[in-house]
């Protein structure tokens, strides 16, 4: 079983997408949300990775497999929220990730909980045009 983790398309070289960056909803700890963006409230959305065997062998390999894993499912989770409670960018302040282990069927699995602003675009009004 091959559990090699890729690395990002910049860290490999590749080059800045900037209309990724533009999409951008997820905002991590020091990146900031547009500056247009208002603050709606702090939640806390939680997920889990997949269950894998919890063996001596590879078990770095495994880590990281359950930790891309996890942050697959968080990132979901959090597009789901955003919709769900009508706004548009989620800046994650805190994250607190844990392993847990079920010893009857021999896993392994990470648990996650992270608090995140959550935030509306509001437009810009334009304050120097005059109505007549």
């Amino acid at each position: 079983m091959n559990l090699q983790t890729q690395p990002s398309p910049i860290a490999a070289g590749g080059k800045f997408d900037k209309d990724a960056e533009e999409n951008q909803i997820i905002f991590w700890h020091s990146e900031l949300p547009p500056v247009d963006a208002e603050p709606m409230g702090e939640h806390v959305v939680e997920a889990v990775s997949m269950r894998v065997p919890s063996s001596i062998a590879h078990r770095g390999d495994l880590w990281n497999l359950c930790c891309e894993e996890l942050m697959a499912q968080v990132r979901l989770r959090l597009k789901q929220e955003i919709l769900r409670l009508g706004g548009n960018y989620a800046h994650v302040l805190n994250e607190s990730i844990h392993s847990k282990h079920d010893d009857v069927s021999a896993e392994a699995w990470l648990h996650g909980q992270f608090t995140y602003m959550l935030y509306r675009h509001v437009p810009a009004t334009d304050s120097w045009s005059t109505d007549s």
